[in-house]
């Protein structure tokens, strides 16, 4: 790596730390920049989620204090990400290059529109009826995201959110606590898959996990008093032009 593309990895990964931390959807913003260090998508894309993975443990060590171990909920639905990463890892091992260079411009795009849904509606998404029905539903909806977090991971966090505020329901921070730990639960199945089978750039993460992590201890302090609607608009924007640029060119 030049050194230029180490400036530009540092601080990219150093603000999706940050973005994710206070916003989510940081993953979009580090992506196209290993990508523009020349890594193929497909190795930018297992280097990102391993780059991250730091600072999605900051984002759960910090919310710990909102979570019930207990809460049969949040055993149940851990499970379903690890069964629906472990597929989404295997998935994207096993498949040719080439289709997921195909499809990822589409990914990139998936994960703008998904951030670009307002908060204030994804907290009025719960469906109603209680019960084992709502609890399989909610956990076939957690596995799929899970599966689609470590096949690609931008906006996974929307995608968790919104699974809990539909079948789940409640105080949003609960909410956002149990977000941030079955994030951390799916890239963490994702990890290991890619460091033992997977194309990392370790001079990539090398540099970009602790600047990842910086970012999301300092984006975790700063939540509360930055615009974070604003965050997510840059983030949707950029998303929006490097899913076109990949798309077109």
């Amino acid at each position: 790596m030049s050194v230029a593309d180490v400036v530009l990895v540092v601080v990219a990964t150093f603000a999706a730390g940050f973005v994710n931390a206070v916003a989510g959807g940081g993953s979009l913003v580090s992506f196209p920049a290993l990508v523009a260090t020349g890594l193929s998508p497909l190795v930018a894309n297992v280097t990102n989620t391993v780059a991250l993975w730091p600072g999605y443990v900051g984002g759960a060590v910090s919310a710990r204090h909102s979570l019930d171990p207990a809460d049969r909920w949040l055993r149940a639905l851990v499970a379903a990400v690890v069964i629906g990463a472990a597929a989404g890892a295997a998935l994207l091992l096993v498949v040719d290059d080439g289709v997921f260079d195909a499809v990822v411009p589409f990914l990139v795009l998936l994960g703008a529109g998904l951030l670009a849904v307002p908060q204030a509606r994804l907290a009025r998404l719960r469906s109603g009826g209680d019960g084992r029905p709502r609890r399989r539903t909610a956990m076939a909806a957690t596995g799929v995201g899970g599966a689609y977090g470590a096949y690609f991971g931008g906006g996974l966090g929307v995608v968790l959110l919104a699974t809990l505020s539909a079948f789940v329901g409640g105080e949003l921070r609960r909410l956002n606590a149990m977000k941030n730990v079955l994030s951390l639960v799916a890239n963490t199945v994702a990890l290991i898959a890619f460091v033992g089978f997977g194309p990392v750039s370790w001079g990539a993460v090398a540099v970009g996990a602790p600047a990842s992590l910086l970012g999301g201890v300092l984006g975790g302090r700063l939540a509360s008093r930055l615009p974070a609607l604003a965050l997510r608009r840059a983030v949707v924007a950029l998303s929006v032009a490097v899913g076109i640029a990949l798309l077109v060119g």
